[in-house]
């Protein structure tokens, strides 16, 4: 079960409880399901059940126990846990890597660019692709920042994240190895693999602010992934079944990278 898959189905949850008149609600929209940020709280968590309770004026703890009874009863889910006031942390049953990674280089994105259009000077003083980047940019962020190479620079990260994911394809080519969607064992794969299957609902909601945040969190977390979890061989080591599964997410995060660039219309680079 996927990000997505798992959003799907906490949304489907709570609809099936207000038709079944155990939560005197409408149903909302959409819901959020994120990572914690905290080690030992489920895989995803979602504060769906504040929400609810919020609309209804029923006690959030309530609300969760209908949802959380619903929700560890489904095929997928480990287990689901009430913590503070009313979150639900959601753990899934084994490994999810390899469907995400599956899905990510069998169905290649293909957002259609925005129409983002930086003033000319800007475009002069910036360069076209931080430019285009400056109008996504939070309030208060210096613009000349763009313009250099380094870690506090979110689009070099950005950038910098999918050039490695080519770099590390081209090194591993060289080793005479290819990448294989496979499960991983690495616990800081987690908030990358969350990252990568949400690209296609963030892509779908057409919203350029919200895709650059998301490309700037998927960045990071692979940058961090990568640092904790050498993806090539080392030394007289040879290629094993892990690098391989490594490498096809590896693979995976820079065709979202890329797909989202394209969508802001800024170009993602094979090297830098």
């Amino acid at each position: 079960m996927t990000p997505a898959d798992l959003t799907r189905t906490v949304l489907h949850t709570v609809r099936r409880a207000v038709e079944a008149d155990e939560l005197p609600a409408v149903a909302p929209d959409r819901v959020s399901v994120r990572v914690p940020p905290r080690p030992g709280c489920g895989d995803y968590a979602t504060n769906v059940a504040l929400r609810v309770a919020q609309a209804t004026g029923r006690p959030a703890l309530e609300v969760a126990g209908v949802l959380r009874r619903r929700l560890a009863a489904l095929p997928g889910i480990a287990r689901v846990d009430i913590a503070g006031p009313g979150f639900l942390n959601i753990t899934l049953e084994g490994h999810n890597s390899a469907q995400v990674v599956r899905t990510l280089l069998g169905h290649r994105p293909a957002g259609e660019p925005f129409a983002l259009a930086p003033r000319p000077g800007l475009v002069a003083r910036l360069g076209s692709d931080a430019a285009r980047w400056s109008l996504l940019c939070p309030p208060g962020l210096d613009r000349d920042l763009l313009l250099v190479q380094r870690e506090s620079n979110p689009l070099f990260r950005v950038r910098y994240a999918h050039a490695r994911t080519r770099a590390l394809l081209r090194n591993a080519a060289d080793l005479g190895f290819e990448p294989l969607a496979g499960d991983l064992d690495d616990a800081s794969a987690a908030p990358l693999l969350a990252a990568l299957g949400d690209h296609s609902r963030i892509g779908a909601a057409r919203a350029p602010e919200r895709l650059a945040r998301h490309l700037e969190r998927t960045a990071d977390a692979f940058l961090r992934w990568q640092a904790d979890c050498p993806t090539l061989p080392r030394g007289d080591e040879k290629p094993s079944v892990v690098h391989r599964a490594r490498l096809a997410l590896a693979e995976a995060t820079g065709t979202v990278l890329a797909d989202g660039l394209h969508q802001l219309g800024i170009t993602a680079p094979a090297h830098l």
